[in-house]
């Protein structure tokens, strides 16, 4: 069963979340996830949005998600886009 991580992220520190990034695809690339959609301007249809972008990563499995989430990796940089931004993440479990 595929799993779905959504966030949505509004950086306060771009400095920082820099530093995020700037190791994030090295260690995402090793977990079989696949980006689905990266925006920084969504059409708005109902509600608001305050954020600076949205992602929506896809997984395999729950255990894919969970072993590139909670790695030593990425635990690692996930410190610096949690104090250089306000984020809302979920994990949604896929239909199949």
């Amino acid at each position: 069963m595929s799993y779905y991580f959504a966030a949505n992220i509004r950086i306060n520190d771009p400095a920082e979340y820099d530093l995020y990034l700037e190791h994030f695809d090295e260690i995402f690339s090793r977990y079989n996830g696949e980006y689905l959609a990266i925006d920084e301007s969504p059409d708005i249809l109902e509600g608001s949005w305050e954020y600076t972008k949205s992602v929506l990563v896809k997984f395999g499995s729950r255990e894919e998600f969970d072993a590139w989430y909670y790695s030593d990796d990425y635990q690692k940089i996930l410190k610096h886009r949690l104090n250089s931004a306000g984020c809302d993440t979920i994990l949604l479990k896929g239909l199949e």
